[in-house]
């Protein structure tokens, strides 16, 4: 008859106690990059002839005065990248040997 009545009082006091266990809030995320303006695009048009080149810092430098913009990434086979679309960011893609494969903004 005991377990009966302390039955109820222990299920009130562990669900008491598991009330207050939550995580940390998250700290506010961050902010984005600020964006560059090009006028809204990353002059993709203008540095389709390089695809097939092999990449270099060299033909970096010419991608982005090609290009005329100031945001560019270079993305490698299997590499993870950001899914924000920035339509001033140059994307350059390239094979497992550096080679250009496309180019597009984003």
């Amino acid at each position: 008859m005991l377990t009966t009545r302390l039955t109820p009082v222990l299920i009130g006091l562990l669900l008491a106690g598991c009330s207050g266990m939550h995580s940390a809030p998250s700290p506010d995320p961050a902010p984005p990059p600020p964006r560059v303006d090009t006028g809204g695009e990353c002059g993709a048009e203008g540095v389709e002839s390089r695809i097939g080149h092999a990449y270099s810092e060299a033909l970096d430098a010419a991608l982005r005065d090609a290009s005329g913009t100031t945001v560019m990434r270079v993305i490698r086979p299997g590499e993870a990248v950001t899914l924000d679309h920035r339509p001033e960011r140059l994307n350059v893609h390239l094979d497992e040997a550096d080679t250009i494969t496309a180019v597009d903004c984003g």
